[in-house]
């Protein structure tokens, strides 16, 4: 048995779901996918047997500047000698805070967590406090805002939350604002919460978000972005700084702190108050956290922001995006697959969607793209290029994408079982495990 496969096998011996993150799954890979992962180093990563892989999903979209990126590498390491956590605050609590109040529009005041689902029920927290009012309407074409249960009771997979809870949630479509006014008009003067990330697979009609923040003030209601993708990565100032419309609350994580675990809820201090100390208004618990300020991670966070707004990180990535985009497109074309696989979506954060002959996403044909490209040594879930990438990563993932095409022009017409090394990937979100 290799290293790998015995380490993999006490994970999942000892961890439900042998990891900590469904996201990371065996379920959300090909078989042929290093079961785990050792080390990183700039946009590569290496398995427990010494396997390399030129690494596109850089840690859940995280890791913005690469692995092991010596600047933010330096800064935690001079702060690991200083101690991790103290019994009163650190004085990186401030200063983070305050340079994210610099460039972000809406941060009046910040608080920082450990992950992102904490900030976002967080925000709902703050919004219903600040209204008096229960309900949140969500908008359901994002995937993802929290593993709190005002989130999860909206999807399939729903197991252990309370019907009450379920029914707290509504939801709404992306750039759709009738759908919005729906349920807004369907539910006047309750909602207490308008939630969205503020960028999806396209860019939105002109005006969309701001017509967002408009309508839920318009019922009274307070408007929170979730910016944990968009956040630093669309835009130094995110969808805020790509758009021009400035919530009341937003979310923050992921490439905040280059891996690291460092998430913030910024706001209007009008709302983020209530959670404070000083205000006569019913107390708000809103983040309280042993490690939610450990100091290395704020280090990471202050080096990866800084070295993101001196150096065109965002450029270099939107520059490769569009590159890779054209790249696997033009592949597609010569393999006879136009319109059948295609990387669509803003340049910053391609998605490759890969279809079967009648024009239907496909999880078993995403499967085998997927495992022909880690056959090539390439981890392509999903695409979050850092600045670590450069032109010969691109050429090179085009060219193993010319040779994975080819495969999936036979399986289009022959099907992919006999193509296919293991099962299906899975959708996270679904009632039982056997569910496609």
């Amino acid at each position: 048995m290799s290293r790998s496969a015995a380490l993999h096998a006490r994970a999942q011996r000892l961890i439900p779901g042998g990891g900590h993150t469904y996201s990371k799954g065996d379920d959300q890979f090909p078989s042929n996918a290093p079961r785990l992962i050792e080390r990183g180093e700039g946009c590569w990563c290496y398995d427990p047997d010494g396997g390399r892989w030129l690494d596109y999903g850089m840690g859940l979209r995280s890791v913005i500047l690469g692995h092991a990126f010596e600047p933010v590498v330096e800064a935690v390491r001079a702060e690991l000698v200083r101690g991790s956590n103290f019994t009163r605050p650190a004085p990186l609590e401030g200063e983070l805070a305050e340079l994210l109040a610099e460039i972000v529009p809406c941060a009046e005041m910040v608080k920082f967590a450990k992950n992102g689902s904490d900030t976002t029920s967080a925000a709902v927290r703050l919004a219903r406090a600040y209204t008096g009012r229960d309900l949140v309407a969500a908008c359901r074409t994002n995937p993802f805002y929290s593993f709190d249960d005002w989130w999860i009771g909206t999807t399939a997979c729903d197991a252990g939350i309370p019907e009450a809870v379920k029914e707290q949630t509504l939801t709404w479509v992306y750039d759709d604002l009738d759908s919005l006014r729906a349920v807004l008009a369907a539910l006047l003067g309750k909602i207490a919460a308008v939630i969205l990330e503020a960028v999806a697979l396209e860019p939105p009609s002109p005006g969309f978000l701001q017509a967002v923040v408009d309508l839920a003030h318009e019922h009274g209601a307070v408007c929170i972005f979730d910016e944990m993708i968009s956040g630093f990565r669309y835009h130094l100032r995110g969808a805020q700084g790509l758009y021009g419309a400035v919530p009341d609350l937003a979310t923050y994580g992921k490439a905040l702190a280059n891996g690291f675990s460092v998430a913030a809820l910024c706001g209007r201090r009008e709302i983020m108050r209530l959670g404070g100390l000083e205000h006569d208004r019913p107390r708000v618990f809103l983040m309280s956290a042993t490690h939610g300020a450990e100091t290395p991670a704020l280090a990471a966070a202050l080096a990866t922001v800084r070295h993101l707004r001196d150096h065109d990180v965002v450029g270099h990535i939107s520059c490769l995006g569009r590159g890779l985009k054209d790249g696997i497109n033009a592949a597609a074309a010569d393999a006879g697959l136009a319109g059948v696989v295609e990387a669509v979506g803003y340049d910053q954060s391609p998605v490759i969607i890969c279809r079967d002959a009648d024009g239907r996403p496909s999880l078993p044909l995403r499967t085998l793209f997927l495992q022909e490209m880690c056959a090539r040594g390439i981890l392509i879930s999903w695409v979050a290029i850092s600045r670590a990438h450069g032109q010969a990563e691109i050429d090179r993932t085009v060219a193993a994408a010319r040779e994975a095409l080819d495969i999936y022009a036979r399986a289009v017409s022959e099907g992919p079982g006999a193509f296919l090394r293991g099962p299906s990937v899975k959708p996270v979100f679904r009632r039982f495990n056997r569910d496609a």
